[in-house]
């Protein structure tokens, strides 16, 4: 056993930044987590020059943001790490919870088969951030540890940075800047922006455990166990033997005194009830808030992750959000800075994500609410709901210690354009796609991997289509007036069986399950965004529908209305 030792990044001096007149860069991002980072490999992924500040010179401490939803272990396919991250975390997909010795709910993930990654990967933040910095460095990134920002000045075209450093403060502008520097957020706070919501009266002790135990790989919530009464406790697994258990305190508790030694290693022998031997790596205090920005666009600076919301950590909604964000941003601010698309797409990002953190925000103060009741009605609805999950199924599903990060559907988006043709199945117009086993080239794969390249549509035919479909497809390319030159769509063609198409990507649809995912016959047409969400669908090609739609989905809509 042992406790993970920090790597420290080596510090690259200013040089010439330090001499006026300020540089300019057409992107910087300030904040080495996880968001920051995954927005920095974003833009390398697309061409774009990208600058990190960071003020630190390593990986967060302690485990932190621990568990990885599905959707994000997806779009870190789509960044390059998550089959690293899926073999160092421990997968899992099954949750329980228990009123004290007794088991009153269980949940399952991933009901059915057919899905490259599982509903949840449990990781220390500070594995995937390593692993984050490794793969934006390879692709160029520019990181600068020991760039502590001090001051932003926002104007009509740029943002004006003051940054210390080791060898003293230099100003840099920056054409676009995305904020990424957490909950306390000093650039948030600086520019003197709002960030309303509830702070709740509760305390929870984090601790990271290193033992050997024999807990299988799941998620155990207990409500008044014997070993904690009157409080609730939770338990996960994590890579390298170690465990992380969240306690519940109570805000009456001391948060300095509550951290010392003395005080957890009895609560965890409570728990553990056996001589094992265990270290602890990390321990912290927590006070949950649910809270968000009012609007996460502030012209050429924009927020993402906990510096622009923040939720109780009841349901991993913390960083698996964060991903989304960065990943809702990032084609767009492409596009934009590529002179693509006009700058109004990004309001788009605000309302997009702020509708997301709305709710998270919502989804998570029912957990915190059901976890720690603040009214005598509401602890007596917990307890009475408790007690009948025991004995009735209808109970149970009333039960919630967390209800688990799921991607929001972002229907409401003014980028989709509304169905005219009847559909079934979850693939609504916002709706992030649902993954699929196929074969390309004679080759096992997996639907998810085949998109999330600019905007591509998914044909699905019995036949190679005729010459002129494929011909409209690929001349199909739409841009906002002023643009440099339009925004083309990849065209993929998902057969049932093998099919040499010219021109044409050719997806086999090995299982039917995309068809059935989809709800899709011979003819249907999907329309898909970067950020691999739905935006636009139809049961035949009509070239100028699809013009329109793609316009739509490149912000031709905004200002408007």
């Amino acid at each position: 056993m042992g406790a993970h030792i920090n790597p420290i990044y080596p510090y690259k001096p200013p040089g010439d930044w330090m001499t006026p007149p300020p540089q300019r860069k057409p992107l910087v991002v300030i904040g080495a987590g996880p968001v920051g980072l995954a927005a920095a490999i974003d833009a390398r992924l697309q061409g774009l020059d990208v600058l990190v500040l960071d003020d630190d010179k390593t990986v967060s401490v302690g485990s932190r943001a621990v568990c990885y939803a599905k959707r994000s272990l997806e779009i870190m396919d789509r960044l390059g790490i998550a089959q690293q991250a899926c073999d160092m975390g421990v997968s899992w997909n099954i949750g329980r919870t228990f009123l004290e010795e007794d088991e009153v709910y269980q949940f399952n993930l991933v009901p059915d088969a057919g899905h490259k990654r599982p509903g949840m990967i449990n990781l220390q933040q500070y594995h995937v951030e390593e692993m984050l910095i490794a793969r934006a460095l390879e692709l160029g990134a520019d990181i600068r540890w020991q760039h502590k920002v001090t001051a932003v000045s926002p104007h009509d075209d740029h943002a004006t940075l003051t940054v210390e450093t080791p060898d003293g403060a230099f100003v840099i502008e920056a054409d676009w800047l995305v904020v990424a520097d957490g909950a306390r957020s000093p650039i948030r706070r600086h520019l003197g922006l709002d960030i309303e919501g509830r702070v709740f009266q509760d305390r929870f002790l984090i601790a990271d455990v290193i033992m050997k135990a024999d807990y299988p790989a799941e998620r155990w919530f207990w409500f008044d166990p014997p070993f904690h009464p009157n409080q609730s406790v939770l338990l996960h697994k994590q890579s390298n033997n170690v465990w992380r258990i969240d306690f519940q305190l109570g805000w009456d508790a001391d948060p300095e005194e509550e951290k010392k030694p003395e005080k957890v290693i009895p609560r965890l022998q409570a728990m553990l009830g056996d001589e094992r031997p265990f270290e602890l790596e990390w321990v912290s205090i927590y006070t949950f808030q649910c809270r968000r920005m009012t609007d996460f666009r502030h012209g050429r600076v924009l927020f993402v992750g906990d510096a622009a919301h923040q939720v109780s950590p009841f349901g991993a909604r913390g960083a698996n959000s964060g991903f989304q964000d960065a990943d809702d941003l990032m084609w767009k601010l492409g596009l934009v800075i590529k002179g693509q698309a006009s700058e109004k797409l990004l309001d788009t990002y605000a309302m997009d994500r702020q509708f997301a953190a709305d709710e998270n925000i919502m989804n998570s103060t029912r957990s915190t609410d059901f976890i720690t009741p603040k009214s005598r009605t509401s602890k007596t609805f917990r307890n009475q709901v408790l007690a009948l999950a025991k004995h009735y199924p209808f109970a149970r599903k009333l039960v919630n210690s967390g209800r688990l990060s799921m991607p929001s559907f972002l229907t409401d988006s003014m980028l989709n354009t509304p169905d005219v043709d009847a559909f079934e199945g979850q693939m609504v117009p916002g709706a992030p796609m649902d993954d699929a086993p196929v074969q390309v080239n004679g080759q096992d794969a997996w639907l998810l991997d085949q998109v999330g390249q600019g905007f591509q549509v998914l044909l699905f035919a019995d036949a190679v289509p005729p010459p002129e479909v494929l011909a409209q497809l690929a001349s199909c390319g739409s841009a906002p007036p002023g643009a440099n030159g339009p925004v083309q769509v990849t065209p993929l063609v998902v057969t049932s069986r093998p099919l040499s198409i010219p021109g044409a990507k050719v997806i086999v649809d090995t299982q039917g399950l995309v068809a059935k995912r989809y709800d899709a016959t011979s003819g249907t047409l999907y329309l898909l965004r970067p950020d691999q969400h739905v935006v636009a669908r139809w049961r035949q090609l009509d070239i100028a529908q699809l013009q329109a739609a793609l316009a739509r989905a490149l912000g031709s809509p905004i200002g408007q209305a």
